[in-house]
C-alpha cells in the first residue's frame, strides 16, 4: 500500500525548493544554449540548402546516444558537475529545435520574401522582421517539445548525479534506494507538474510574441 508522508514533505520544503531550483537550472541553460545553436545552424541552411542534410543526420545521431551512457562518458571528463549534465542535455534539443526552426523559416511564402526584398529590407532585416515573426508558431512548437523532453532526461540524470544534478529526479532514485514512496512519487509528480508549468508559459509567450493571432482570433 502507498504511503504519502506529508509531515516529511511539509519539512523538507526547503529542500523541495532547492532540487526545483536545480531542475529548473538543468531545463534553462541546455535549452538556451541548444537554440543558439540550433539557430544558427537553421539559418546556415536556409543560406546553404546543401548542409539541411548533413546538420540533420548529425544531430539525429546525437538525440540517438542513450542519455545514462552520454552522462557515464563525460563523468571522466567533467566530473560529477552540473556540466556532466548540461552537455548532453543542450545535444538532446538540437535535433528537435533545428528541425522546427527549418521547417518554420520555411513555411514563409516565396511571396513574401519578394515582397520585403522590394521594400529594399536587407537578408538580416528580412529575417528579423518578416521571417522570424512568421516562423514563431512552429518554432515554438519544437521549443516546447525540447523544454519537455529536457525536464524528463533531468530526472534520468539523477541516476549519475546524486546530490550534484538531477533536481527533482533525486527524489525518485533516493525513495527506490530506501524504499520510501513519499520521495518517490514526490519527484515523479514535481517533475510532472513542472513540465505542464513550463509548457504553460511558452504557450503564453507564444501568444505575447503572436499577438496577431490573437486579433485574427478575436476577430472571428
Amino acid at each position: 500500500m502507498i504511503e504519502i508522508r506529508w509531515d516529511w514533505i511539509a519539512s523538507h520544503l526547503d529542500d523541495i525548493a532547492d532540487k526545483t531550483v536545480q531542475h529548473v537550472y538543468l531545463l534553462v541553460v541546455p535549452m538556451v544554449a541548444g537554440f543558439v545553436i540550433a539557430f544558427a545552424l537553421a539559418i546556415l541552411a536556409m543560406r546553404r540548402p546543401g548542409t539541411v542534410g548533413p546538420v540533420t543526420a548529425v544531430t539525429g545521431l546525437l538525440y540517438t546516444i542513450p542519455s545514462l551512457a552520454a552522462f557515464a562518458v563525460l563523468i571522466p571528463i567533467t566530473g560529477l558537475s552540473p556540466l556532466t549534465a548540461i552537455i548532453p542535455l543542450t545535444t538532446y534539443t538540437l535535433l528537435i529545435l533545428y528541425v522546427n526552426t527549418v521547417a518554420g523559416l520555411r513555411s514563409v511564402p516565396p511571396e513574401v520574401n519578394e515582397a520585403a526584398d522590394a521594400m529594399g529590407y536587407t537578408r538580416g532585416s528580412r529575417l528579423l522582421r518578416v521571417q522570424l515573426p512568421l516562423a514563431i508558431p512552429l518554432i515554438m512548437a519544437g521549443v516546447r517539445v525540447a523544454a519537455v523532453t529536457t525536464i524528463g532526461l533531468v530526472t534520468v540524470s539523477a541516476i549519475i548525479g546524486g546530490n550534484r544534478f538531477g533536481g527533482l529526479g533525486q527524489f525518485i532514485t533516493e525513495g527506490l534506494q530506501t524504499n520510501f514512496d513519499t520521495k518517490i512519487y514526490l519527484g515523479a509528480v514535481g517533475s510532472v507538474i513542472l513540465a505542464f508549468v513550463v509548457d504553460g508559459l511558452l504557450v503564453a509567450l507564444q501568444r505575447v510574441l503572436t499577438p496577431w493571432t490573437r486579433a485574427r482570433t478575436s476577430g472571428r
